[in-house]
């Protein structure tokens, strides 16, 4: 009876609560290192994991769906090897700070850093889109959509105060990957 229990625990979902508990410290730390806002790096993971809950994010760690480093071959949840080209980290952190690394080092990003400061996060999600980081149009209303709703911008301006208030109603999240 205990080990059913212990496997239904673990098989749970990420909530968007729950998954801003986890990581809102290492997002913080990032912004910290880097000067990527921890709003944008936790709303731009919750919407391309779909807050961890993509295959990308379960088996590689991949918060974000980022390309390279060769094919990769894991086994997913039937059991089944899976050959993909998509990054593996070895943490959640190691994948926040690879994105941040992309936003201040690649060319087509490196001028947010430069142009913007770590309270703006609505220029930092138009500016990501606006250099290519996503297809979709409304891409950068969706990250907003997450920050503002969630009260993620809370860590950019006071990190010291980790407290985000609880949302009102579900928002919508990809799980593109």
């Amino acid at each position: 009876m205990l080990l059913v229990s212990a496997f239904a625990v673990s098989a749970q979902k990420n909530t968007p609560q729950s998954y801003i508990d986890k990581f809102k410290e290492d997002a913080i730390r990032i912004m910290h290192e880097t000067g990527v806002p921890a709003s944008i790096v936790l709303g731009v993971a919750m919407h391309e994991s779909g807050c961890g809950n993509s295959k990308l994010a379960q088996n590689l760690n991949n918060q974000f769906g980022v390309k390279g480093g060769g094919h990769i071959v894991y086994v997913n949840s039937r059991n089944k090897k899976v050959t993909t080209a998509y990054k593996k980290y070895g943490s959640v952190y190691d994948s926040f700070q690879d994105f941040a690394r992309i936003m201040t080092e690649r060319a087509e990003f490196s001028g947010l850093s430069l142009s913007l400061t770590h309270f703006d996060y609505e220029g930092w999600a138009k500016g990501i889109q606006k250099h290519g980081y996503a297809h979709d149009k409304h891409w950068s209303r969706y990250v907003l959509d997450i920050i503002k709703h969630y009260n993620l911008n809370v860590f950019d301006e006071k990190p010291e105060d980790t407290t985000a208030q609880k949302p009102a109603s579900p928002i919508r999240l990809a799980q593109n990957k």
